[in-house]
């Protein structure tokens, strides 16, 4: 795994976020959007991922869009993320936009490695996973859930599915008695990815899941 780190190194809280070649190119102003954002030393592992469909994927699903379907590789991306996390005395956060949003929220479940996950704009239509939240807890401190508000406005019947997806989610995370928010950000899916989840990491930290610097 090629990992690029911003921030400070000897923080005792530590971001962690998938990311491909669009994500880094705004992962400066990203980071600094997100200090603005709390009051605490951070430091962010920004960790690229070759295979986007096949990395984040939890399970294997045919293809939504395009000619790529997805592999199912998520368990192999969340073992290498957390060989990152292994010092006891800082707190970790998984946090993503799109795809590497829907692999946070689904990381969650796995493990308690992490204080929270901060989902913005996650893919949550993908095939099953609203069922696999309905039958699991996540294992986490807090969750941050988010959508544009034009992303459900598609004649894709399974990307117009996200809306109603999410906010299911975020009402079951709510009666599982999860500290879950659901922000709507304005806009389709592909505006201010870098803020959006910037905002959403700065919703986990100052949720009350974080550690005091």
């Amino acid at each position: 795994m090629k990992t690029y780190e911003l921030g400070d190194p000897e923080s005792r809280t530590v971001l962690i976020q998938p990311v491909d070649d669009h994500d880094l190119e705004g992962i400066e102003n990203e980071f600094a959007a997100i200090e603005s954002g709390c009051d605490k030393r951070l430091r962010l592992i920004a960790v690229r991922i070759g295979d986007w469909n096949n990395d984040l994927s939890p399970w294997e699903a045919p293809a939504v869009f395009g000619g790529d379907g997805f592999g199912g590789g998520a368990r192999k991306t969340l073992d290498g993320l957390l060989e990152l996390c292994g010092d006891k005395s800082r707190a970790y956060y998984i946090g993503g936009y799109s795809l590497a949003g829907l692999f946070a929220l689904w990381a969650a479940y796995q493990t308690d490695a992490f204080r929270g996950a901060a989902a913005a704009s996650p893919s949550v239509w993908f095939p099953g996973f609203d069922e696999y939240m309905k039958k699991n807890r996540p294992r986490t401190d807090a969750v941050y859930l988010s959508l544009g508000d034009r992303e459900e406005k598609t004649r894709s019947p399974v990307m117009a599915a996200v809306g109603d997806r999410i906010r299911r989610a975020h009402a079951l995370l709510k009666e599982q008695g999860v500290n879950c928010v659901l922000e709507w950000n304005e806009g389709n899916h592909f505006k201010d990815p870098d803020l959006r989840t910037a905002r959403a990491f700065a919703w986990v930290l100052n949720s009350g899941a974080a550690v005091c610097e």
